[in-house]
């Protein structure tokens, strides 16, 4: 895979906080996500290739990712090492005031990796961003998840069914969807 042998592309992992696994969350789908993520995670730190951490910092005391909950905290598989960058963002998208453009800019990485949860927030918002932006995007469908979601029109939406939307939504226009297998192939 093309992205795979580019010796400068990032991975990003976003929100893979303890709040994602809070019951309030309610129905995901993709229960290998995480094992998933571990593997791509694994790969890049073996071959010393550059890793983000986002995290999400709530602006409401009442959210499970309000600074100093548990629910804020890196989940333990997902904790950064010192030499990897970490950035907060208070909005779905990890380019809006975090200075993530800047820092890859600053570094010549063009080509991105990006994989974590939500598929339809943050996942979504971030890849299209990344596509706007110039990067070469890169979302890994398995190494995401979605939770259970209300349409407009108060229709419940299955997890699977929201994560294929968003992920139908980036491919070609945004980025290139591909699996944890066909990416570490």
């Amino acid at each position: 895979m093309d992205n795979m042998e580019k010796q400068n592309t990032v991975l990003i992992i976003i929100d893979m906080q303890r709040g994602m696994a809070d019951p309030k969350s309610g129905r995901r789908n993709n229960l290998s996500a995480e094992e998933n993520i571990r593997q791509l995670l694994a790969a890049w730190r073996v071959a010393d290739r550059s890793i983000v951490h986002v995290r999400h910092m709530s602006r409401s005391p009442l959210s499970v990712f309000w600074p100093g909950q548990p629910g804020n905290e890196f989940q333990d598989s997902f904790t950064p090492l010192a030499s990897e960058h970490v950035v907060e963002k208070n909005v779905t998208d990890a380019f809006v005031n975090t200075g993530l453009e800047r820092w890859l800019h600053v570094r010549g990485i063009k080509d991105l990796v990006i994989v974590g949860v939500s598929t339809n927030m943050s996942v979504e918002a971030t890849a299209r961003s990344a596509g706007n932006l110039g990067f070469a995007t890169t979302v890994v469908a398995d190494a995401c998840f979605s939770f259970d979601r209300l349409d407009l029109q108060g229709k419940p939406q299955t997890a699977e069914e929201v994560h294929l939307h968003a992920l139908s939504n980036l491919q070609s226009e945004y980025a290139t969807v591909l699996d944890t297998a066909s990416l570490l192939g």
